[in-house]
């Protein structure tokens, strides 16, 4: 590929100052391929770090990146750090946390061990530990980022006391254990970060998806970068706060390191008529010069011959894609839920609804009384509206609990050529054809903030930049399904 000029202008820019950059980089603006560019034209004797998203990610990196650049994932740098300062050969266990829990529940008593939601805990916990939380009046020397009122309260529900002291015994045991050399993989960023690492330092460090950053990466940052930093993202893909990813990551990168913003903006992805729709977002981003016309049109009443093999059909909220997937299956298409990890706490919840023969009525009053409990104690009534919405879509599906149930478990373990996935599980992927299903949840009804509106605009932007040829708006309510069973 000939560079254009936006990529030569970055390529001049690090091989001819000793600047930090920042690039802008837009949907499918050939971000990898630029910095394969730059690693290229650099001297081959000095060392770089360049650091991935994943360890997908960086063994394809390692392998188009010339030998003097060393491709690792920040959790990766985290581990031999940890690993230096203990002096230890650190044991990887993903069940760490989960024993840690067990044996607390052992010792409490039989109806509090009863109460307590076991999976609550330990999203609390890993929470805990993306966000650099440590339990008060502990470890006095851990570099703290933030206090147990604000990790608490920034919670998507209130939790009660006694979830609160399981939450704090297992971090604390998981600290103490990570100590002794036994970790999981939250632990290979959170303790080096937290309580000191022995970390390497290079010159020159490239960081990848720079948007997607939370505060414990930027903290890490600052103790590898000797001199240099390049950084690559798109802020109109920060999509991540709800998992602690800074909204204002590229900011304020750009601020500590002083680094000066270039732009890639040409879209090598996008057909002519999906740029102009994402210029609504991005009003700078551009097409390529051969750039396909492509199509976007809106589907009113559409079925499942509407859905080519290899399309994926993208939405906000989950709920309309279990309709859509089970339609699909009841039309004897083949579909798959891509990387929802809902399903297993959706089902744990429906077998807590009562017993399993009663009716569909029922069912759906059960899950009104769950709601309404769950909404009391919400402090982000989003996520409790759209488990509901789910659980609502199972049911309808179901004569009674039991059968509900059943779709629900068939669905998720079900595997086709289409693919169903959320906007925040769609970025970094794309496809030929694109189905945005239900764009008007976007922004959602419980986004209130201007934070919170932001991220939201980022979602459709992250959806609606994923075809390569075709984009379809369509409701689920618009789709018409044939009467056979799955």
């Amino acid at each position: 590929m000939t560079p254009t000029d936006e990529q030569k202008a970055i390529i001049e820019a690090a091989v001819t100052t000793n600047e930090s950059l920042l690039i802008n980089a837009l949907a499918g603006a050939a971000k990898t391929t630029t910095l394969e560019l730059v690693c290229k034209a650099l001297p081959p004797d000095k060392p770089i770090l360049s650091l991935a998203f994943n360890k997908r990610i960086a063994e394809a990196l390692s392998k188009k990146l010339p030998p003097n650049t060393l491709c690792k994932t920040m959790n990766s740098i985290g581990h031999s750090a940890w690993s230096k300062a203990t002096g230890r050969r650190l044991i990887v266990d993903t069940k760490k946390n989960g024993d840690i829990l067990k044996g607390y529940l052992n010792d409490v008593p039989r109806h509090l061990r009863y109460e307590l939601d076991f999976a609550e805990i330990m999203d609390i916990v890993r929470k805990a530990k993306s966000r650099g939380y440590v339990p008060q009046g502990k470890y006095p020397d851990a570099d703290r980022f933030i206090t147990k009122e604000e990790f608490y309260g920034s919670l998507d529900e209130e939790p009660s006391p006694e979830t609160v002291d399981a939450v704090e015994e297992v971090l604390l045991r998981s600290i103490n254990l990570a100590f002794g050399g036994f970790i999981d993989f939250d632990d290979q960023i959170y303790m080096p970060v937290i309580f000191g690492g022995s970390w390497p330092q290079f010159r020159l460090v490239m960081g990848d998806e720079a948007q997607d950053f939370n505060p414990l990466n930027h903290r890490m940052l600052r103790k590898l970068v000797v001199d240099r930093f390049m950084a690559v993202g798109d802020p109109y893909q920060s999509i991540y706060a709800f998992r602690g990813a800074h909204t204002q990551s590229m900011s304020v990168l750009k601020e500590w390191f002083n680094m000066r913003e270039m732009i890639l903006s040409i879209s090598f992805r996008n057909p002519i008529s999906v740029v102009r729709r994402a210029r609504e977002r991005a009003p700078h981003m551009r097409w390529r010069d051969d750039a396909p016309e492509g199509l976007i049109a809106t589907l009113g009443e559409w079925n499942h011959r509407h859905v080519p093999d290899s399309a994926a059909i993208i939405c906000r909220n989950n709920a309309p894609l279990f309709s859509m997937a089970l339609n699909l299956l009841r039309d004897g298409r083949g579909c798959q839920l891509v990387g929802s990890d809902l399903g297993p706490g959706l089902i744990r919840i429906m077998k807590k609804l009562g017993d399993e023969r009663m009716t569909q009525a029922q069912t759906f009053e059960a899950i009104e009384r769950w709601s309404e409990e769950h909404m009391r104690k919400a402090r982000n009534p989003g996520v409790i509206y759209d488990k509901a919405e789910c659980l609502r879509v199972f049911a309808s599906f179901g004569n009674t609990l039991s059968e509900a149930i059943g779709y629900a478990e068939h669905l998720f373990k079900s595997e086709g050529p289409i693919q169903l996935l959320s906007g925040h599980k769609a970025k970094g992927l794309e496809w030929d054809t694109v189905f945005h299903l239900d764009p008007w949840r976007i922004p959602s009804k419980w986004a209130t903030s201007d934070e919170d509106i932001e991220q939201e605009k980022n979602v459709k932007y992250v959806i609606e930049t994923r075809p390569k040829q075709e984009l379809f708006l369509a409701s689920v309510t618009g789709f018409h399904s044939n009467d056979a069973s799955i």
